[in-house]
C-alpha cells in the first residue's frame, strides 16, 4: 500500500464518523438506510446507505479493504475517477438490492467490492493474503467472491440463513465493470489511441461509409506515383468489393480521404 490518498482518507473518516452517529442516534439508521421498496420515496437512500454499517465487524472489514486497496487504485485512476467508480459501484449495488429479500440494506460493501474488482483489473496477479496467511491472486479472489455471492443468493432463496445482501456485492462488481468499460471506451486517452491507431475499422456500416469517402478523393490532386496506386486499388474495389481490400490498401485510401 502506498501513501494515504485524499478520497480514501475522506471515505474512511466519513464511514467511521457515521458509525458513531448510528450508535448515539439509532433513528439515523432508519432514516438513511436503503429500503428497496421505498427507494423512490427516499431518493437519498441509494447514496446514504453506503455510509451506514450493521456492526463493528461489518465496518472493520469494509474499511480494511478500502485502506489496503484504495490508495493504489486512487493513484492509478486519479481522484475524480476513483470516487466516480466508488459511487458507481455503490449505486449499482443499490439497484441490485431491489432483488434482495431483505427489507433494508446498509453498508459500503457494494462500493468496496467495486474497488476490489477494479484493483484486480489493473493488478490481476497481485497476491493478496487472506487473513494474512492464505495467498491468492487478486483475479482469483474476485472470482471466488463472485462464486460465494451466487452461492449465498441461492442459499437465501432456498431458505438458508440470511443477513448478507449478496445481490449488492454482485451489483458492486457490475458497477465497477461498467464504469471501467465506459472509462476505457470514452476517455481522452482512449480517443487518442483510436485516432492514432492506423488499423482500419471494419464492419458493413463502416465499410459503406468508407467506400463513399474514398470515392470523394480527388485523384488529380495526387502525386503521379500515388495516383497509379490509387487507380489500382479503386479498380480492385470496383471489381471485387471492399472485403477484398487489404489493411494496407485501406490505410492508403484513408490517408488521402481524411485530407478531403
Amino acid at each position: 500500500m502506498g501513501r494515504m490518498t485524499p478520497w480514501v482518507k475522506r471515505l474512511l473518516i466519513a464511514n467511521v464518523a457515521m458509525f458513531f452517529v448510528q450508535q448515539t442516534s439509532p433513528a439515523v439508521t432508519e432514516m438513511l438506510a436503503l429500503v428497496p421498496a421505498l427507494a423512490v420515496q427516499r431518493p437519498w437512500s441509494p447514496v446514504t446507505y453506503m455510509f451506514l454499517h450493521g456492526g463493528t465487524m461489518h465496518l472493520f472489514f469494509n474499511m480494511i479493504v478500502l485502506f489496503f486497496f484504495g490508495p493504489r487504485l486512487e493513484q492509478r485512476l486519479g481522484e475524480k475517477h476513483f470516487i466516480g467508480l466508488y459511487f458507481a459501484s455503490g449505486l449499482m449495488a443499490a439497484l441490485f438490492s431491489v432483488l434482495t429479500p431483505y427489507s433494508w440494506v446498509v453498508g459500503a460493501s457494494g462500493a468496496i467490492y467495486g474497488v476490489m474488482l477494479a484493483y484486480a483489473r489493473f493488478w490481476p496477479r497481485d497476491r493478496i493474503y487472506i487473513w494474512g496467511i492464505l495467498p491468492v491472486e487478486a483475479r482469483w479472489m474476485v472470482l471466488g467472491l463472485t462464486g460465494l455471492a451466487l452461492l449465498g443468493i441461492a442459499r437465501t432463496f432456498g431458505g438458508g440463513p440470511g443477513g448478507i445482501a449478496h445481490h449488492a456485492h454482485l451489483g458492486g462488481f457490475a458497477g465497477a465493470w461498467l464504469y471501467l468499460w465506459i472509462l476505457g471506451r470514452y476517455s481522452a486517452a482512449a480517443r487518442f489511441k483510436r485516432e492514432a491507431d492506423p488499423t482500419p475499422k471494419k464492419g458493413w456500416m463502416h465499410d459503406r461509409e468508407a467506400t463513399e469517402r474514398w470515392a470523394r478523393i480527388d485523384r488529380e490532386s495526387l502525386h503521379e506515383v500515388n495516383r497509379e496506386a490509387f487507380d489500382a486499388i479503386m479498380e480492385k474495389l470496383g471489381t471485387h468489393g471492399v472485403a477484398e481490400l487489404t489493411d494496407r490498401e485501406r490505410v492508403f485510401l484513408d490517408r488521402f480521404s481524411n485530407a478531403v
